[in-house]
């Protein structure tokens, strides 16, 4: 199927589970009730009901209480499809095995492979578990694919912490009524504070490390790897890799930076800004690689330019962010140390992460299989548009690109 034909869902009986923080959930359920023969949203707490209507279901059992709660609202509702946001929030691993069970279409949201200007969705799962080949021949055998114009978003960031703010602080206030809700992230008074912390720490580190970019797209261009560091607790780090923590990902990679780069090579890990509030991980790796012996060529940074590093840098290591998608736009060498749908032979490194930093040298990405490749992904796995904030002037409650 085409990720953004809304006609998938005509006639469809369809019940949405969690969405992104903020109305977009809400928007697409009048969306899909254009088409649809009916659409139920269930809540789980006092964020998702905030941004929700009337119509809503509430869930206020435990967790072991809520397969079978499930179970009986796609019996009494003759529910055929199950939408949500992120495969593997506790709630919806539950919901997709029920979903499975029953012959139940499962369609997963996450944020987009291709950004910032798509957003994902895709039957059955995403990330490491969605269903697109793994093949280089496959994509490689595609004739050309058209792709629609793109319809480029306006920064969303604002948006974002307004709705997550409210989320946050109105499932706080309302706890009380969903006793039993298991919240995948901690929801507390206190996650505000990390987010006032990130913010002094940009304006901090933007003095610290004022001269930064411009030293390594300068006097380092093409002499160092780059390394984008995960949220701490993104899913992708935690399910779908070996590593138990970002600092795990962070010693092997320096460790092995160490062992095996040229000694001309330097290494930048570029920390995540939406981890910026929660971990400095400055006096770890300082301390780090003192010990290793590499303390003058590996370097900490925070808020530079990602594309510009990216265009400057001898290759990239990456767990299984998109920034690796980004990478091979840029034809840089990448060795993902996860598991990525974009890991295939001719696009990244295969061999060990050891040999990476010198064959880097000599890897070619094929841009012919990733012409072909990213196509097909926008294609089938990416809606053009924003979780948080609108596209202007479109016709529809969400605010996407329908065809």
């Amino acid at each position: 199927m085409i990720a953004s034909d809304l006609g998938f869902f005509t006639g469809r009986r369809i019940m949405m589970l969690q969405g992104p923080m903020g109305p977009f959930f809400n928007r697409l359920k009048h969306d899909l009730l254009s088409v649809a023969t009916s659409v139920i949203k269930i809540d789980f707490n006092g964020g998702d009901y905030l941004f929700s209507d009337k119509s809503a279901v509430q869930f206020r059992g435990t967790k072991s209480e809520w397969p079978q709660f499930l179970e009986q609202i796609i019996h009494s509702h003759q529910i055929d499809t199950l939408l949500f946001f992120g495969d593997c929030r506790r709630y919806h691993v539950q919901a997709k095995q029920i979903a499975e069970k029953c012959g139940i279409t499962v369609g997963v949201f996450e944020e987009g492979y291709v950004r910032p200007d798509y957003i994902t969705f895709e039957l059955v799962g995403v990330n490491a578990n969605s269903t697109i080949s793994r093949c280089p021949e496959d994509y490689l055998a595609l004739q050309r694919l058209e792709i629609p114009k793109v319809i480029y978003c306006e920064n969303p960031l604002w948006h974002a912490i307004v709705w997550s703010t409210l989320y946050y602080s109105v499932a706080i206030l309302l706890g009380f009524l969903y006793p039993n809700y298991e919240h995948h992230r901690p929801l507390t008074i206190a996650e505000s504070w990390p987010w006032i912390r990130s913010y002094f720490r940009k304006v901090w580190y933007g003095f610290l490390e004022r001269g930064v970019q411009a030293e390594l797209i300068n006097k380092l261009s093409g002499k160092y790897f780059l390394v984008p560091l995960q949220v701490h607790n993104d899913s992708q780090l935690a399910v779908h890799s070996n590593f138990s923590c970002v600092q795990n990902f962070i010693y092997v990679v320096v460790q092995s930076f160490a062992r095996s780069a040229p000694q001309d090579s330097y290494l930048i890990l570029k920390q995540h800004p939406l981890d910026r509030g929660y971990n400095n991980h400055r006096s770890w790796i300082t301390e780090l690689t003192k010990v290793l012996k590499v303390d003058q060529r590996v370097k900490y940074i925070h808020d530079q330019h990602l594309p510009t590093l990216l265009q400057h840098s001898a290759g990239v290591v990456v767990v299984n962010s998109t920034v690796g998608l980004s990478a091979l736009h840029h034809n840089k060498p990448t060795k993902v140390l996860g598991k990525a749908i974009f890991d295939l032979a001719g696009l990244t490194y295969q061999g060990q992460l050891d040999d990476f930093w010198c064959a880097s040298s000599s890897f070619i990405v094929n841009r012919g299989l990733y012409e072909k490749f990213i196509n097909f992904v926008i294609l089938r796995t990416q809606i053009n548009g924003n979780f948080y904030r609108r596209l202007r002037d479109m016709n529809n409650k969400s605010g996407v690109v329908w065809t």
